[in-house]
């Protein structure tokens, strides 16, 4: 079986015996690779009714909530990590959510589409929303309501007072170094408070 990319840079951001959260966990692959790989233990939260049944047969504990509520049933600093794959830009109320994450969690992970690809710019240039292996939705029928970037994403570190810990940029498969903003299709960050 193939492991996404993102995932195995996850993966190896995770100390073995962590305890973890992940956010908007689909259908409990990531969580299953990290309980498989990295002996994580916690729990999955998905609002989808369908991939529910998906994360029980992954082995997920899985919670049913809407990210958006906040996740104030959770004690502070309860998780070793907590990760938002791939969601971020979906979130209404992005810096509740971010600030949610760190509260609970000593670190988070957080990975979204990066809306500076030069294929996305290209895209609008040429007078279209983008639509790409990282968005691959059409306008209308997007979940996402925020679009942003890596210098985007940066600055509201920057003004949160967040600390990067680590920071990989792919374009595909393949890490991408210099003119990450511009070359890289997808950003993964690992955060935590200053």
């Amino acid at each position: 079986m193939s492991i996404r990319r993102d995932y195995s840079v996850i993966a190896d951001w995770i100390n073995p015996g962590s305890r973890v959260l992940d956010l908007g966990c689909g259908d409990g692959t990531l969580f299953k690779l990290l309980a498989d790989t990295r002996q994580a233990t916690g729990y999955g939260i998905e609002i989808d009714d369908d991939k529910i049944p998906l994360c029980i047969a992954n082995g997920v504990n899985v919670l049913q909530r809407d990210l958006e509520g906040g996740l104030r049933d959770f004690d502070d600093q309860s998780f070793d990590c907590v990760i938002l794959s791939q969601t971020l830009q979906a979130m209404r109320h992005t810096e509740l959510v971010l600030t949610e994450m760190l509260r609970i969690g000593r670190e988070a992970i957080v990975t979204f589409p990066n809306f500076g690809y030069w294929h996305v710019r290209m895209q609008l240039l040429m007078g279209r929303m983008p639509v790409s292996d990282d968005l691959p939705y059409q306008w209308y029928d997007t979940p996402n309501v925020h679009l942003f970037t890596i210098a985007d994403f940066d600055a509201l570190c920057e003004k949160k007072g967040y600390r990067v810990i680590s920071r990989q940029v792919l374009a595909g498969d393949t890490p991408v170094i210099a003119l990450a903003n511009i070359r890289g299709s997808l950003a993964m960050y690992r955060l935590t408070r200053s």
